[in-house]
């Protein structure tokens, strides 16, 4: 599994992948998972879009991501908004925060970066007793008309259109994620206490679906210059369609694991 570096469009990153649904965090309340003064570190953040809801819902929180370019937007983005967020640069598998110091991992769109046992032995280490680990990923829908389009474009112009990750390694998935997640989360000892999803709608412009689709990590692999070229080819091609001033919604999913430290 090849390492992906997103910063190489941090900017389109930034811009595109804050769809944190809403209802992700009332879900979670339901199910009494409470954030209000509980240290909570987010592993994979990225550029702070799930960090910034979480010091919204009270929490204690830190965000920790490889990338500098990422997480240098992260700090703008809440300097911006006027909130006071740590973010450290470090991994899953080695985060250089104190042991038994939090009360939640959180990761969204990331667990399938990470070296799955090394970041088990790592939230283990850094959580306190009974601690909990919310593993949380989203995606479009591929069966819509805007989707397709782009998909048809990206395989003329070579792209090898594949899952994520580890997700590409694994041929089984319940409720999106690979079935190989659940044995190594209870083999680490964490329960699985719940797993459900959640659909959400997402309104993009042309412009905006073009930095959607800057982030996908076949084109964070390519240079800035072919990747501003193959956006350049595909903005064409949706004005072809669309007209220059369109607007579309986009159907997506947030799929959601809770688990929890030392309970079957």
């Amino acid at each position: 599994m090849g390492i992906v570096d997103f910063g190489n469009r941090a900017s389109e990153y930034a811009r595109s992948r804050n769809d944190v649904p809403n209802s992700l965090f009332d879900s979670l309340h339901l199910r009494n998972i409470n954030f209000t003064g509980k240290k909570v570190v987010d592993l994979g953040c990225g550029t702070g879009a799930l960090t910034r809801r979480l010091i919204f819902r009270k929490a204690d929180a830190v965000g920790i991501d490889p990338s500098e370019k990422l997480l240098q937007e992260a700090a703008g983005i809440s300097r911006d908004k006027y909130l006071e967020i740590p973010y450290k640069k470090g991994t899953a598998e080695n985060t250089g925060l104190d042991g038994a110091e939090y009360d939640m991992a959180t990761v969204l769109r990331a667990w399938h970066w990470f070296d799955r046992e090394e970041a088990l032995r790592e939230i283990t280490r850094i959580l306190k007793p009974k601690g909990h680990l919310i593993v949380a990923d989203t995606g479009f829908k591929t069966d819509q008309r805007l989707v397709e389009i782009t998909f048809d474009f990206l395989k003329k112009e070579g792209a090898e259109l594949k899952p994520a990750g580890s997700k590409a390694e694994s041929s089984q998935r319940i409720n999106g994620f690979p079935v190989e997640w659940f044995r190594e989360w209870e083999e680490a000892g964490f329960g699985l206490k719940d797993l459900y999803a959640l659909p959400y709608d997402v309104h993009f412009t042309n412009e905006e679906w073009l930095d959607r689709v800057a982030s996908l990590s076949y084109l964070a692999d390519l240079s800035k210059e072919e990747g501003d070229g193959l956006l350049q080819r595909l903005k064409e091609e949706l004005e072809a369609h669309y007209g220059a001033s369109a607007s579309h919604e986009i159907a997506h999913f947030c799929t959601i694991a809770i688990l929890q430290e030392g309970i079957r």
